[in-house]
């Protein structure tokens, strides 16, 4: 069963990516769109949540498969802070396999809050584990974690509704096709994020939300 898992999860992820490799200016579009309408919900992202994250991740329209086992798939963008300011956003991968989850292939928005600052280079890099490299827990919905140890919060909304799933196993990964399309080159999101990378036109409406409301 976990193989036959895998080997959906592995095909999930790498079609997924040839379909949308050139939508990268309309993905950054809608996760500025979605962190918009995340924080401005009733049952959203507090804005002291925001004020207190080392690290802000967007994935829109998550696509969660409607198999008995669950694979599924998102593209999105993470920024993390330089001082008083936010990066320039990193692309990024993210991915699920787990037993038992049927969502009837819903899209879901899902937004990322990292809190140790300790953890981002490791947060940045090729593979990112829940569960091992981090705690992690859905900060809204019925499964709201207040937890003050937690080191990373999810938020999930489909059609206005929260949305969640099991987190430990899931992958933050990064995204090379969708960095090289959005600087032209082959970069990582540590040499993006660390080294003060210009911010791209198409990134500017994404980093100037997180910078009117996830100030500290």
């Amino acid at each position: 069963m976990r193989k036959t898992q895998y080997l959906l999860l592995l095909t999930f992820a790498a079609v997924l990516p040839a379909v949308s490799a050139d939508d990268t200016a309309a993905r950054l579009s809608r996760s500025a769109t979605v962190l918009s309408k995340m924080i401005g919900s009733t049952h959203g992202i507090p804005a002291e949540k925001l004020a207190n994250a080392d690290c802000v991740a967007v994935i829109p329209g998550f696509k969660k498969g409607a198999a008995v086992i669950g694979v599924g798939y998102g593209r999105g963008f993470i920024s993390c802070r330089n001082g008083n300011n936010w990066s320039a956003p990193g692309a990024i991968a993210f991915e699920t396999g787990s037993l038992g989850i049927q969502l009837g292939g819903e899209q879901i928005d899902i937004v990322v809050l990292s809190f140790d600052a300790k953890r981002r280079s490791k947060l940045l890099s090729d593979r990112f584990v829940l569960g091992s490299d981090a705690s992690a827990a859905w900060g809204n919905g019925k499964s709201a974690h207040e937890d003050p140890n937690v080191e990373i919060l999810f938020y999930g909304r489909t059609k206005g509704l929260f949305a969640g799933f099991g987190l430990d196993g899931a992958t933050l990964k990064t995204d090379e096709s969708g960095n090289k399309a959005l600087y032209g080159k082959a970069i990582t999101n540590s040499e993006i994020v660390d080294q003060g990378v210009e911010l791209p036109a198409g990134a500017q409406p994404l980093i100037t939300k997180l910078g009117e409301t996830a100030s500290r």
